[in-house]
């Protein structure tokens, strides 16, 4: 889990989630009031792990012709990554 740069203190998996759906919002320390800001490999990480899997299912050809099979499987990937995806990105100290 992404910790502050400054004085070591780890920020919550809530924190960076909602900076995340939250148009990649600055996380602010609670300890040190220092502000991080997402860099751009982490901003590709969450993407790769949220919408990335859903359109390849989307466009790939599946064994079946069921749309609510489909969708219900792209419902569970975006939720999935959704889950994952603060656990990878990356946050760097603002200037």
């Amino acid at each position: 889990m992404q910790k502050c740069e400054k004085c070591n203190a780890h920020f919550s998996w809530s924190e960076i989630s909602k900076s995340c759906w939250r148009n990649y919002k600055p996380i602010k320390c609670n300890e040190c009031d220092t502000t991080h800001k997402i860099t751009v490999p982490g901003r590709l990480i969450f993407v790769s792990f949220t919408i990335l899997p859903m359109l390849i299912l989307a466009y790939s050809p599946p064994p079946y012709r069921n749309g609510f099979v489909i969708l219900g499987i792209a419902i569970f990937i975006f939720i999935i990554g959704s889950l994952m995806a603060p656990f990878f990105v990356t946050y760097k100290k603002s200037l």
